[in-house]
């Protein structure tokens, strides 16, 4: 087992859904199969525009053939350990790269960062996933961040290795998973509540809006960003009790169990629909708010 980096655009041409199964070519298998039972990380190439560089982590729960597609396979994701960063993380800043591992012996940049499947080296996958959890930090137990030279050092691995593991049982905190989601959705929305519209800061600089996921955890809702979306208390105790909903053009729907119809249609954004994030990538799914008009919303 091992740690490992997946490439991951939003437009690939690939059959992929980082929640759920990574699809990758028949050569990446004999790498891949290093990465069951242990993370990765979700790598976005820099020549995407506006790319997020380092956005997520997931964890490999099994790798089958793609039925669908012949010397395709499909890296299955364990449920509900996917998150997404806080802060993407980028390629490279002002430290150099944050991905030592693919330096060469003359600390250039070497073929291994073009691999789509890719081992990662347990100093290298501490220090990104500490600077993508950046408001989580405190709660990670952590070593020092130790640069890794080019060329790793195997004596030290193996030990350094089980240490990085055993702080990512970490990850599976909903404190952490919490907090985490609650700054990637209200950054995507920009503060603001999407069913009406109203974005309110306390005294205290914290937003009185809310982290909401549209088909939840306790019913194996995952924490991406597609997944959810910023709510005010009062449109998120709606939400969560089906008295409202979204179609699938983000639609606010109003159900007829109501008891003061006409006030909450006062409530909502006047123009009938949902605020979208700030990038049509984060957009909330249409699977997802499929399954919340057909298990949470009273008709």
């Amino acid at each position: 087992m091992g740690f490992g980096v997946f490439i991951h655009r939003t437009d690939s041409i690939y059959d992929d859904s980082p929640a759920e199964q990574y699809q990758f070519p028949s050569q990446y298998l004999s790498r891949a199969e290093n990465f069951v039972g242990d993370w990765i990380v979700y790598y976005e190439p820099r020549k995407v525009e506006a790319t997020r560089g380092y956005f997520a982590i997931a964890k490999v729960q099994q790798i089958i053939p793609d039925p669908s597609a012949a010397s395709m396979y499909l890296a299955l994701i364990e449920p509900s350990s996917y998150l997404e960063f806080a802060t993407p993380v980028p390629f490279s800043d002002t430290d150099g790269v944050v991905e030592r591992g693919v330096l060469n012996e003359q600390g250039r940049i070497s073929g291994r960062a073009q691999s789509a499947v890719r081992p990662i080296n347990p100093s290298d996958f501490e220090r990104i996933i500490t600077r993508g959890l950046d408001e989580t930090v405190q709660i990670l137990p952590r070593i020092g961040d130790i640069a890794s030279p080019p060329h790793l050092n195997e004596e030290q691995a193996p030990f350094q290795f089980e240490e990085t593991r055993d702080r990512l049982s970490f990850l599976t905190s909903r404190t952490v998973r919490d907090r985490t989601f609650r700054r990637v959705i209200l950054d995507a929305y920009d503060r603001r509540c999407a069913v009406t519209g109203l974005k309110l800061i306390n005294g205290g600089g914290r937003a009185e809006v809310d982290a909401a996921h549209i088909r939840p955890v306790e019913a194996n809702g995952p924490d991406i960003i597609n997944n959810g979306i910023a709510l005010s208390g009062t449109a998120h105790w709606m939400f969560d009790r089906g008295l409202i909903s979204l179609s699938d053009d983000l639609e606010i729907m109003i159900s007829r169990h109501v008891n003061d119809f006409e006030s909450v249609r006062a409530l909502v954004n006047k123009n009938g629909r949902a605020l979208p994030p700030q990038r049509a990538s984060q957009r909330p799914h249409p699977h997802f708010l499929s399954w919340h008009r057909d298990h949470c919303f009273k008709q």
